[in-house]
């Protein structure tokens, strides 16, 4: 953190005496009760709007300028009336005012912005804080509509812009400021966590609460909003907060690393910055940085947040999702500087890859002051490397997520259960969304890093979200509750993962109707075999699994039992039946959601596609007007089935000669079950058989007591790897069985109970209930006829 100098101090905190601080803070100082809040003020400024640049230099001289150049317009602009404070901006206004007075504000205390220390900026701010308070934020005001903007955004924005213009709000202002947001938050919201006052929401709650205290230089309202955090960083096994298995949950049932995690996150980063060295710093408790690690990063790629994880706010606005990923970024890295050396290292590795592997919005050129002075030295120093994504699978049952990556390329896949919602909406926003959670598979291969950030919401349709099966019974904007409040009864959702392969399952309820269905995904190096079997319905419609929705005018080829999108990947499909969909969509309605029922222009349908013919010619379309191209790839299961099923094989990146050779070859892939009881594959050349047991029963060479899933991997060393879980979380015990000689336990694990070698392998365990879905792995050793592995 860079030192401030005293002028600084001067602008940030009214101090009148000269070389009363001296010129120069040091990095940690040591807090008297005379400076503790001039300090606060000059950290809080530093951690928000950026520290450690040099002003004169590009691209700082720059931002700087078009800061204070922003903030002299407003400056310019401002009319103050009874009903708004900047014409054609009506109040409540609880957006635009108080930003517009947060920018001039930062423009007034920042360096080279042409307007730094000027008076009559810092007097119009004090002007605009006071005028929005006495006419919207007054203390006598009562709270009408959403909670959120009088009790986080207003208060912290207004704030901000009092403690940066100092002493020019003068006394008597700064009390009804104080005195306003006394009534609006008062104290006892910190008292009880819970409802409104838990994960993101407390952390802001408790930022705004430490801003009015450095307002009235309060030092017990300081401690009381630092010790308020305390509830945040403990792991939960339900409701709002961070899961062992790496889980975010906000609204009670929404997965939100995204959004309202990357806003948990930026102001815990921002607090433990500030607070360090006062007399209220807060210290993180340990595993708080690992946690950390292991909750945001999987969601990370290439500098993009999935929507997976980002709730009601994936069509909020173009490129979101990577802007979602630079918060994120900003956090982390600062963080990393109360984290270890190594993990600080690590840190600005994963930052500096993701950095430099955004093509489709580089993050320098998008960043703000404040990430790009942190940023900007760590891309530049060849002493740090740009680390990889780490390959592999993430599985987070308590969220009903999962995150894959193999050669370059990685998925996410959503799904819901009877604890988390089918998705959410609120405010308007997502409306269209119903459909995010019957297993929506997002991918990405190399140089598709747009491919849901340009446009895709809000031209997509939202029957048809990839991934998904559906029923395509029409509904109401908005179905079931907000805020995340609808969640199937779904007990099966989560599955096994050794950390590199995985086999996951959904028991599928859809939203709104009578859709029931057994879905399975297996993970592997270099495709996703995806199983569907007891698909039911009684909706009178059409049932759909929606083999991809692909935003692009790549040209599609199509051969019997298998298709490819040049640039993006390959398709098998081995029992026939894919039908495909290329056309033009226009854009949608002012919540990013696409039209009803895909309206759209220039359609082409049929069982190839477009202009595509079944021997692999291929058809290309162009875009045009505000709309999208895409590319719909689906399986149709009729009216009403009864017990329907489907077997696809998903290659992400794979060429066209690539995906033809796969089909050619069965794909290395042997089904080993496809019903509602069981559904599993068998990859010889990895040695790997998986099966998800919806009821206990065999399947190939597995057998297990109880529903389940199980995943064995035979490695090339004699031994094999054996990894269990109980989604439903309800067994009390379970025995497996792999029909396969093995000679012995290398491994074992607390909740193995017994195991028997020999002519084939029996392991016995214990309770699995309380494990939160998480897998465990059990290691043999194979008899003398074992699969030999290269």
């Amino acid at each position: 953190m860079a030192a401030l100098s005293r002028r600084s101090l001067l602008l940030l905190g009214g101090v009148a005496a000269a070389g009363t601080l001296g010129a120069l803070l040091p990095a940690r100082p040591a807090y008297t009760p005379d400076d503790s809040f001039v300090r606060l003020r000059a950290r809080w400024l530093e951690a928000t709007a950026g520290s450690g640049f040099d002003p004169a230099a590009e691209p700082y001289r720059t931002m700087l300028r078009t800061l204070g150049e922003r903030a002299a317009r407003h400056r310019d602009a401002m009319a103050p009336s009874d009903g708004s404070l900047w014409p054609g901006r009506p109040f409540p206004s609880f957006g635009v005012t108080p930003g517009r007075l947060q920018t001039m504000a930062r423009a007034y205390a920042l360096p080279g912005t042409g307007l730094t220390g000027d008076a009559g900026l810092a007097g119009a701010v004090a002007a605009g804080v006071d005028h929005y308070r006495a006419r919207v934020y007054a203390a006598s005001a009562r709270q009408t509509g959403n909670w959120w903007p009088w009790q986080i955004g207003v208060p912290k924005a207004l704030l901000d812009a009092a403690l940066l213009v100092g002493p020019h709000l003068g006394e008597r202002r700064s009390r009804a400021l104080a005195d306003a947001v006394d009534h609006f938050v008062p104290e006892r919201r910190l008292a009880f966590y819970r409802g409104t006052s838990t994960g993101a929401n407390r952390v802001d709650l408790c930022t705004v609460r430490l801003l009015l205290a450095a307002l009235r230089s309060d030092h017990e309202g300081a401690r009381r909003a630092a010790s308020a955090l305390a509830p945040v960083f403990p792991l939960v096994r339900e409701g709002d907060g961070f899961y062992a298995d790496g889980s975010f949950i906000q609204h009670t049932h929404v997965p939100y690393q995204g959004t309202y995690g990357a806003v948990l996150l930026g102001g815990l980063a921002a607090l433990l910055a500030v607070l360090r060295g006062s007399p209220w710093e807060v210290e993180a408790p340990p595993g708080f940085h690992e946690m950390v690690e292991r909750s945001f990063t999987p969601f990370v790629h290439d500098g993009l947040c999935m929507d997976a994880v980002s709730g009601r706010a994936v069509g909020r606005q173009p490129y979101g999702d990577h802007a979602r990923g630079r918060a994120i970024a900003s956090a982390l890295l600062l963080l990393a500087e109360s984290a270890s050396a190594e993990r600080r290292s690590r840190w600005h590795g994963l930052v500096k890859g993701w950095a430099l592997r955004d093509a489709a919005r580089p993050m320098l050129d998008h960043a703000d002051l404040a990430l790009h002075a942190r940023l900007a030295p760590v891309v530049a120093d060849d002493a740090v490397p740009a680390l990889d994504e780490p390959r592999g699978h993430r599985l987070m049952p308590m969220s009903a997520r999962a995150v894959h990556r193999g050669p370059g390329w990685c998925a996410a896949l959503s799904m819901a259960s009877h604890r988390v919602a089918h998705y959410e909406h609120g405010n308007g926003e997502n409306r269209r969304g119903w459909h995010t959670g019957a297993g929506m598979l997002q991918w990405w291969a190399g140089g598709h890093g747009d491919q849901y950030s340009d446009g895709f919401w809000r031209t997509a349709d939202p029957y048809r979200l990839p991934g998904t099966t559906v029923s395509t019974r029409r509904l109401p904007d908005g179905a079931g509750e907000a805020w995340g409040g609808s969640c199937p009864p779904a007990r099966w959702v989560g599955g096994t993962t050794d950390g590199r392969y995985a086999a996951v399952g959904q028991h599928l309820y859809g939203l709104g109707s009578t859709l029931e269905a057994l879905r399975s995904w297996f993970f592997l190096d270099d495709a996703v075999v995806c199983l569907g079997a007891g698909i039911t319905c009684a909706d009178g419609v059409p049932v759909e699994t929606v083999v991809d929705n692909r935003r692009t005018d790549a040209a599609l080829s199509v051969g019997p039992g298998w298709a490819h999108l040049e640039g993006h990947g390959g398709y098998l499909v081995p029992g026939g039946g894919l039908r495909t969909l290329r056309e033009h969509r226009p854009g949608a309605g002012e919540d990013g959601q696409a039209g009803e029922g895909g309206q759209a222009g220039r359609a082409t349908e049929g069982g190839g596609t477009g202009r595509a013919t079944e021997g692999g010619g291929t058809a290309r379309a162009g875009a045009a007007g505000g709309g999208r191209d895409h590319v719909t790839l689906w399986l149709d299961h009729g009216v009403d089935p009864g017990s329907a099923s489907y077997l696809y094989v998903l290659l992400p990146g794979a060429t066209l000669d690539e995906t033809r050779a796969r089909a050619a070859g069965q794909a290395g892939v042997l089904p080993l079950a496809n019903t509602a009881g069981r559904q599993g594959v068998a990859v010889p050349s990895l040695g790997l058989t998986a099966v998800n047991f919806w009821r206990g029963g065999a399947a190939g060479p597995l057998t297990a007591s109880a529903p389940c899933s199980v995943l064995v991997r035979e490695r090339g060393d004699g031994t094999a790897a054996v990894t269990v879980s109980d989604p439903r979380e309800d067994l009390d015990s379970l025995v497996v069985t792999w029909n396969r000689p093995v000679s012995g336990l290398v491994e074992g694990h607390p909740l193995l109970m017994g195991a028997t070698a020999g002519d084939r392998l029996a392991l016995a365990f214990g309770p699995l209930a309380d494990r939160q879905g998480a897998s465990l792995t059990v290691t043999v050793s194979l008899g003398p006829d074992r699969l030999h592995l290269s």
